[in-house]
């Protein structure tokens, strides 16, 4: 038992650090991203917060009601009193003077106060700022769906480009086991006289140099790994693998023209920008609100001790009403309403401009991912066909050097154009995918 407790223990260790990479496919990646992403949910509190701001518009055109509560304390002063003097009105009548109070000294003063207030109209203040408070909402929507797709491909473009970290170094690590075996065999030669100590220094220094470009792999993968890590809200060390394959590289069929009325239809971006437009135009008609009378009905009631209304002042609670309809209109602002508009309209054809800006951006980026998706697919065809090439020559040469018939330069630039090959091919496979996406994000799709 005690030997089975120690043999536990030790591989404890190896078992900890023999931990399984994480395998994720494409869509894991992206499904893990929209989880945890911390700048989609600033978006998406910001949708939160222009959905109250339409809540308040709203509710501004309703009926409001207000209760309010105060109380008083009055200097001292005397009373109001009145006295009828003796024989006021004839001998004997009074027979005394006679004193009455006519208002006596309340200090104490109580008030409640109910008040509601509906407004009937407001130049179309109310109805406009509404409709600017839901066109702001849809923005802020549209907003959302723009800055998802482009996260979307941000996870996309990290896991392609870890995946072509990877991909690379085994590459770098293949070409590594290539020169040691290069240097064996020139070490071989070298005994049997064959080549000189030159040539495998030669082989040496080529040996040092892919080691170094096997240290840049490493670290390249261990970057594209945290910061795919990171977009996923991982810890950036966790061991995570991709696992989906490469898509096999499909022609497009459609013109560009097609993709660029597909992006014109259903960009989030575009969209949210035509609505802060309609936004823009409302803002005019929300100016010229002043021009117009602000009409308002009210109603109040009053619960007061004492209640002035009531004569004689008592020191008690009484209830009383009012109703009333205000007019206000300006007459004079000195040009406010008339500079407030130039404003609003100004913003408007701001706005206007910048939607014909975006409209000719994405018309350029349409074809700038159609010819660069085009492109990377013709690369893929000419990058495979340049592999097998590269290994030809390699194995030629490589045979040439066993029988002493090849230089050891000629068979360390094989090896180099083998490397450059693979290389070159796995870069074109992701750049056609990355391309791919690309244009997909273009035309506003996930």
């Amino acid at each position: 038992m005690f030997r089975l407790l120690i043999l536990t223990l030790l591989l404890l260790p190896v078992a900890l650090a023999a931990q399984e990479s994480r395998k994720l496919t494409v869509e894991d990646a992206v499904r893990l991203g929209l989880e945890n992403s911390k700048s989609l949910g600033i978006a998406e509190k910001k949708i939160d917060g222009a959905s109250a701001k339409s809540g308040e518009a709203f509710a501004q055109r309703l009926p409001s009601l207000k209760l309010s509560a105060a109380y008083t304390r009055l200097s001292d002063v005397p009373a109001g009193k009145f006295t009828i003097p003796a024989d006021a009105f004839g001998a004997g009548f009074p027979p005394a003077p006679v004193t009455s109070t006519i208002s006596p000294a309340i200090l104490n003063s109580y008030g409640l106060k109910a008040t509601i207030q509906q407004p009937v109209f407001t130049g179309f203040r109310l109805e406009n700022n509404q409709k600017m408070a839901q066109l702001s909402e849809t923005a802020a929507r549209l907003d959302f769906e723009g800055d998802k797709n482009d996260f979307v491909y941000e996870v996309r473009s990290a896991y392609w480009n870890l995946f072509r970290a990877i991909e690379v170094k085994k590459v770098v690590d293949e070409n590594i086991d290539q020169v040691k075996a290069h240097l064996k065999d020139a070490q071989n030669l070298l005994a049997q006289g064959l080549i000189t100590n030159n040539d495998v220094l030669k082989v040496q220094v080529q040996l040092s140099n892919v080691e170094l470009l096997g240290i840049d792999a490493r670290n390249a993968v261990q970057l594209a790994r945290m910061y795919l890590n990171n977009l996923m809200g991982l810890p950036l060390d966790a061991p995570v693998e991709p696992v989906s394959l490469l898509t096999v590289p499909v022609e497009n069929t459609d013109p560009v023209d097609v993709f660029t009325k597909k992006a014109m239809d259903q960009r989030p971006d575009l969209k949210a920008l035509q609505a802060r437009y309609e936004v823009a135009g409302t803002a005019v008609k929300l100016a010229k609100g002043s021009n117009y009378p602000q009409v308002m009905a009210m109603g109040n009631y009053y619960y007061n001790r004492p209640n002035q209304r009531f004569f004689p002042t008592k020191d008690a609670f009484k209830g009383t009403w009012d109703i009333g309809l205000q007019v206000s209109f300006d007459v004079w602002n000195w040009g406010q309403t008339k500079y407030q508009t130039h404003q609003a309209t100004a913003q408007a054809d701001q706005v206007k401009y910048a939607k014909g800006l975006l409209e000719d951006a994405i018309r350029l980026e349409i074809n700038r991912d159609y010819l660069a998706e085009q492109q990377a697919r013709e690369k893929i065809v000419v990058a495979k066909e340049t592999i097998r090439q590269a290994e030809e020559s390699y194995r030629i040469t490589s045979e040439k050097f066993r029988r002493g018939v090849a230089l050891t330069t000629d068979l360390l630039d094989a090896e180099v154009a083998v490397l450059q090959a693979k290389t070159n091919h796995t870069q074109a496979l992701v750049d056609y995918v990355l391309a791919k996406a690309r244009l997909q994000k273009a035309v506003g799709e996930q």
